[in-house]
């Protein structure tokens, strides 16, 4: 199988970008609020990964350092190849940077207005709902061992508590995970 394509069609390839595309256009708070509907994509509705494959691929991208975007790609990877990646990233990328950059040009212009401080104050729960719909389905692989479930649930919990309660940083939240991840307590 070739790396380029990993067997994916043309028409399939599209439909990655297509499907990307229209994720970067919702994805408040980052791409990783979007973990969700790719999974249901990619996996519940073209079977191109596996629960374990995606997950996997969003961990593997989350634990290198670099941009959280990354994960973008290697999903793209693991379904499509290297034109995998092209669609996944040109398609995750593109439309929110080109309205990112329109709404800061836009906002830096109005930003004593009472729009734009109502809409970027009902971004923040926007982008809880969104995170807390990814931590549901990075949590598939151990939703039917208890015992990891509720130690997952727990620090989902605990991160999001963590995140509204302190303006500490978040990293502490991601370390604690790695050391429960690496002690054996989960899986």
């Amino acid at each position: 199988m070739s790396p380029w394509t990993h067997g994916l069609s043309a028409t399939e390839l599209w439909a990655l970008f297509g499907h990307f595309t229209m994720l970067s256009l919702l994805a408040v708070g980052g791409a990783i609020t979007t973990v969700s509907d790719m999974q249901r994509f990619v996996v519940g509705e073209r079977g191109w990964l596996t629960d374990a494959q995606f997950t996997g691929s969003v961990a593997l991208a989350q634990a290198a350092p670099g941009p959280n975007v990354l994960f973008v790609a290697v999903v793209g990877w693991n379904a499509g190849g290297v034109w995998g990646v092209v669609a996944a990233l040109a398609g995750s990328l593109a439309p929110s940077c080109a309205v990112a950059l329109a709404a800061g040009r836009s906002r830096e212009r109005h930003r004593d207005s009472r729009f734009v401080r109502a809409f970027t104050a009902g971004l923040a729960p926007l982008t809880l709902g969104l995170l807390v719909a990814t931590a549901w389905v990075l949590l598939e692989p151990v939703r039917d061992e208890r015992r990891s479930m509720l130690v997952a649930a727990c620090l989902v919990a605990g991160s999001v508590a963590w995140m509204l309660r302190t303006r500490r940083s978040p990293l502490w939240a991601v370390a604690t995970g790695a050391l429960v991840g690496a002690a054996g307590w989960l899986g």
